[in-house]
């Protein structure tokens, strides 16, 4: 008797693991991991986490509205994150560890251009679909690579209207004609940051301007005054900068303790180095880029309104979102989209359905052309106006016209 219970027992313990394990993979199934190796470390860790962040809004707000449905199958979504620690070859073996290893079929890119660049190549050899949203250089598209797709505008749109901008105004900074304006360049040695060169350079060509100042911040990013030095003294009207955010920061704090008084400053990464909080008045008109702003009239069916992503992030964060935080939630609604059109959780089938995308969403329109550019949303312009960032172009979503020249309030 006590044999048989024995044996009864354990037939029954090991039914009720099957069945446990069983309800665990029926569990498993019922998830869609997407992959993301993010810089949590390192020198862009301060987007890094703003890139995190926003991957990680958008998938809880579509799970809290019902999940991806795929072939009648309703599927929550899920992100496996890796800190890449800012660096390419790290991101490369991270993302070819989610895709080997892990058995990840959909990767979120991480944040740069540079790391976007080491990992394009082995989500391309891997033929798997990777929606990024923060590589923004111009080199990621003219590889012929078929599995990248971009939501943000590429790198050389970023400050090229802030030439516009100046030739515009040309009477109200002291010149005759656009062509009598100087411009100085100073930016990272990075993909990114040296496409936002030439978009400026090749803009600068149609109006006949000339470039008085060209450099390239020092690899640490944490002292560009010889380079200021050079603007002090050849005195040009315009001063474009970039270096992500720690160089936004390097060259706000230096413009301020050097005095420089160059009537157009403008400089990537102005919300995201929180350049207004910790430099108050002498940042005070400078003019910033950003793929996305709470106030622009952009709407879709996750989030609804651009305002409502940006209230959300701040209920849930205790931050407000920058514009890095806002491409890559819409990289996740993009996924979503995609994997519902395809009708299946097939990397080749997600992959054709991406490049059919056209989608209106609180950040913006989204439809690739055949690099995987995003075609369908341009850039703004801010310009920080009493301590505030507000839109200044494009024209039609502008909340203020530009003030120039520049005033700070030191």
């Amino acid at each position: 008797m006590g044999g048989y219970d024995m044996r009864l027992l354990t037939t029954l313990a090991l039914g009720m693991t099957g069945a446990v394990l069983a309800y665990n993979v029926a569990l498993a199934e019922d998830v869609i991991t997407l992959g993301a190796a993010v810089s949590e470390t390192g020198k862009y860790s301060t987007n890094g986490v703003f890139t995190i962040k926003g991957y990680q809004l958008a998938a809880d707000k579509i799970n809290s509205q019902g999940g991806v449905k795929v072939g009648g199958k309703t599927y929550k979504l899920e992100v496996k994150y890796y800190d890449d620690e800012s660096t390419p070859a790290r991101g490369a073996e991270l993302v070819d560890r989610l895709i080997k290893q892990d058995g990840i079929k959909f990767i979120l890119g991480p944040y740069s251009s540079g790391l976007t660049k080491a990992i394009a190549p082995v989500t391309e050899q891997l033929k798997t679909p990777m929606v990024e949203a923060n590589g923004a250089s111009r080199s990621l598209f003219t590889n012929g690579w078929k599995y990248i797709f971009a939501t943000l505008s590429t790198a050389d749109q970023y400050l090229a209207s802030v030439i516009d901008l100046a030739a515009e105004n040309a009477e109200a900074l002291g010149k005759k004609k656009p062509s009598d304006i100087r411009v100085a360049v100073i930016v990272e040695n990075d993909p990114f940051s040296k496409d936002i060169r030439a978009g400026v350079v090749e803009k600068m060509k149609k109006y006949g301007m000339k470039l008085v100042v060209d450099d390239l911040m020092p690899r640490d990013l944490s002292d560009i005054s010889p380079s200021l030095t050079k603007v002090k003294a050849l005195k040009p009207d315009v001063l474009v900068t970039s270096g992500h955010t720690k160089g936004a920061v390097t060259a706000a704090r230096q413009i301020g303790e050097m005095k420089v008084d160059t009537p157009i400053v403008a400089m990537t990464q102005c919300d995201s180095g929180k350049i207004i909080e910790k430099f108050g008045g002498n940042v005070e008109g400078f003019l910033c880029p950003t793929q996305w702003a709470p106030t622009l009239t952009y709407s879709g069916k996750v989030f609804g309104k651009a305002q409502n992503f940006h209230d959300e992030f701040v209920a849930k964060y205790k931050e407000a979102p920058p514009y890095q935080a806002a491409e890559s939630a819409a990289a996740v609604i993009v996924y979503a989209d995609a994997i519902q059109r395809a009708g299946k959780l097939d990397k080749e089938a997600v992959r054709e359905a991406l490049t059919k995308t056209d989608l209106a969403t609180f950040y913006g329109q989204i439809k690739f052309d055949e690099t995987g550019k995003n075609i369908a949303k341009p850039m703004a312009l801010y310009q920080i106006q009493n301590g505030k960032l507000v839109v200044v172009a494009p024209s039609k979503f502008a909340a203020a016209k530009a003030k120039l020249p520049r005033q700070p309030m030191n």
